[in-house]
Formats: structure tokens, sequence, C-alpha cells
């Protein structure tokens, strides 16, 4: 099962920065059991967000032609604990993009309120070289569209980014054929 810490992107600019929302609510399975009574939304829960919220700005910065991957997380501060009702709101700025890796500032609000901060910093993989593919394209851009990504995903001039510009196929390595058998006897 995959999942999601992020409801919908509220806007989305190109390699620049981005914003989304999260409800936290009680039919969520992991506030039952933390804590019984008191529930509130696990802070590593919040950081998945806002890592998702940057990693998919960064990975559109890149055209998806390399995998994202979270390296560290610098200063991550929690002002206050998120409890149901809430609505948590993500905002990632890019602060560097290289070919090789990145950099996002991220912060969170609840109800106006400053709620929690980090610096995530990514690693850029090419697929196949070090990990497997983690998503089939056709799969993220489903995604995306669930994330309601290019209702308001726009260039740094404010054009709309299309839907198509997502990621591209790639090839699949291939073993060689094998070499033929021999069908004679003692061979």
């Amino acid at each position: 099962m995959r999942w999601f810490w992020i409801d919908r992107f509220t806007e989305f600019v190109k390699g620049r920065r981005a914003r989304a929302v999260k409800a936290v609510t009680l039919a969520e399975e992991q506030l039952h059991d933390h804590f019984p009574g008191a529930a509130v939304m696990p802070a590593t829960l919040v950081l998945e967000g806002m890592a998702q919220t940057a990693g998919l700005l960064v990975a559109d910065a890149l055209e998806f032609e390399r995998q994202v991957v979270l390296a560290k997380v610098g200063g991550a501060r929690f002002e206050f604990e998120a409890a149901p009702g809430d609505t948590i709101e993500f905002l990632a700025d890019v602060v560097e993009l290289t070919a090789d890796g990145s950099v996002v500032r991220v912060t969170t609000r609840i109800g106006g309120r400053a709620h929690a901060s980090a610096d995530l910093y990514y690693g850029h993989i090419e697929a196949g070289t070090m990990v497997p593919r983690l998503f089939k394209n056709d799969e993220m851009m489903r995604w995306l569209d669930a994330l309601r990504i290019f209702d308001v995903a726009v260039h740094e001039d404010g054009t709309p980014v299309k839907r198509g510009s997502g990621p591209k196929e790639t090839p699949t390595l291939r073993a060689p054929p094998a070499a033929p058998r021999s069908t004679r006897a003692g061979c």
C-alpha cells in the first residue's frame, strides 16, 4: 500500500515553490494509537508530508528523469502538535537545485500559525543505477492527477504546466538473449 500525506496541491510553480494541504481526521488509523484519548498526528508523518510536497516539486523540476530520494532532514522544528480537525498547509521553497541534489526549505502552518519547519536534502539518482525505478510513469501521472497538481501548476512566467509534461517513459533494460542449448546427448 502506498501512503500519501498530502491531500492536494493548492499552488505549484515549476522548479520554485509548492503549497499543499492535508486534513487531519480521526478516520486515519494511525491516530487511534497515537495517543488513545488524545489523538495527535505523529511528527514523523507531518515530516513525510513535507518530504512528499518538496519531493514532487523537485522531481517535476527534473522532468521526472531522475529518482528523487530524501537524503537528510536538517533542523526540523515543531512548535505544537497537529490534531484531528486541523488542516496542515505545507509550503515548499527550492533553495538549491542541481543535477545531483537539491535543498528545499519546507514550513507548515495550521490555522495561520507557524507549525513546523525543516530543510530537506535530496539526492537525484538515475533509475536503475543504484535503485530500481520507484514508480511506473502512468501510476505517477494518476497520482499527480489525484493531487490536482495540474489544476494549479504554472511555470515561473505564469503559463500553465500541461499534463503531458510529467514523467517520460524510459526504456526497460533487458537481459541479452540466452545462448542456444545443445540438443546432443553428452554435451
